[in-house]
């Protein structure tokens, strides 16, 4: 698997440069990336591509200049990277209005601790794997870092365009599903086979 290294980066002058045409076909890009599991809850699917991304933008913001400030970024952003047989994504709980964020969180407490959450594809179910240390008993973050693993028969079922394929979450106060299109579920078979 490809790994990302300081020299596979832009420095800040030179992103710069190309900033907004790199991002522009980021945001194409994630298009295809992007899951809405109802009006509070979506995950961004990450890879080399939409991570490399996420460090130029941190190096810009940051002004990093030095490869042992970019090497400590990189170590950070790489465990958001799939790894063989899954795909990895970040979770978003969205919730627009401030007055009501401690309260509309607290309705997620217990998302993470069970099979809430599924990519499910014919009569399989692959359960995401949520990130310790981001809910306890009485609280729970905004943003988690999930993993679905598959099996090799679950991989052949998603390989297949003619199985149905969805994100489904059921959780006692939320419960939503998201049918894959073709052009995402293709995006996705691309990492799960890299």
């Amino acid at each position: 698997m490809e790994t990302i290294q300081v020299q596979s980066l832009l420095n800040i002058v030179e992103y710069e440069k190309v900033r907004n045409q790199y991002r522009q076909e980021m945001i194409d890009y994630k298009k295809n990336r992007r899951v809405f599991l109802g009006p509070q809850i979506s995950m961004v699917f990450e890879n080399m591509k939409t991570i490399k991304f996420q460090i130029q933008e941190m190096m810009r913001a940051e002004r990093m200049i030095r490869d042992q400030e970019i090497e400590q970024e990189i170590e950070i952003y790489k465990t958001l990277l799939p790894t063989n047989n899954e795909l990895s994504a970040t979770l978003f709980i969205e919730i627009t209005e401030e007055a009501r964020i401690r309260q509309d969180l607290h309705q997620f407490i217990g998302m993470t601790d069970n099979q809430s959450l599924v990519l499910a594809v014919g009569s399989e179910k692959v359960v995401a794997m949520f990130e310790p240390g981001r809910s306890e008993e009485d609280k729970i973050s905004s943003v988690h870092y999930i993993r679905f693993r598959f099996t090799p028969d679950q991989i052949r079922q998603f390989t297949n365009p003619d199985i149905p394929a969805s994100f489904r979450i059921s959780h006692r106060n939320y419960q939503h599903e998201f049918a894959i299109p073709p052009a995402m579920r293709a995006s996705l078979i691309s990492d799960l086979l890299a």
